[in-house]
């Protein structure tokens, strides 16, 4: 259960001066989430979580396709850049069809994303890690009966 109510905002993610090529990404931090700054070839900038499922190695390293996607590095999987979408098949590669086939498809979170002065804003819900912490953090002290 959620202590504290969704708070979304715009926070700072990456400066302006590190945002990566057209057809290319990069890792940042936006309100404690891990976010993948992704821009195509057209120059558009996305904003999608950092972790592919379903073994969340980075989609930062991922290969941004002129097809409006961003390929999972490890085990195939393309997601679509605007809604986090699978696209096409589910872990296609070699080591993706023996992992992917025990769990079902799932895409990617999304975010708005805004260029601002000196950095690119994510919106992101400013409350969701404390929130996981919270019950993180009662679960184990709990457990040790504190």
């Amino acid at each position: 259960m959620a202590k504290f109510k969704p708070k979304l905002q715009y926070v700072p993610c990456i400066d302006i001066a590190d945002l990566p090529d057209p057809g290319s990404a990069t890792s940042g931090v936006a309100g404690g989430l891990a976010i993948c700054i992704a821009v195509d070839p057209s120059g558009a900038v996305y904003a999608l979580g950092d972790k592919c499922p379903p073994v969340n190695q980075p989609l930062s390293f991922g290969k941004v396709g002129a097809d409006g996607t961003i390929q999972d590095p490890v085990l195939g999987t393309k997601f679509s850049l605007k809604t986090g979408d699978v696209v096409g098949a589910w872990c296609p590669s070699g080591i993706g069809k023996l992992i992917g086939g025990a769990f079902s498809p799932i895409g990617v979170p999304t975010y708005p994303v805004r260029k601002s002065k000196n950095y690119i804003e994510v919106q992101v819900d400013v409350n969701a890690k404390a929130n996981f912490e919270a019950n993180y953090w009662s679960g184990i002290l709990d457990a040790q009966g504190k």
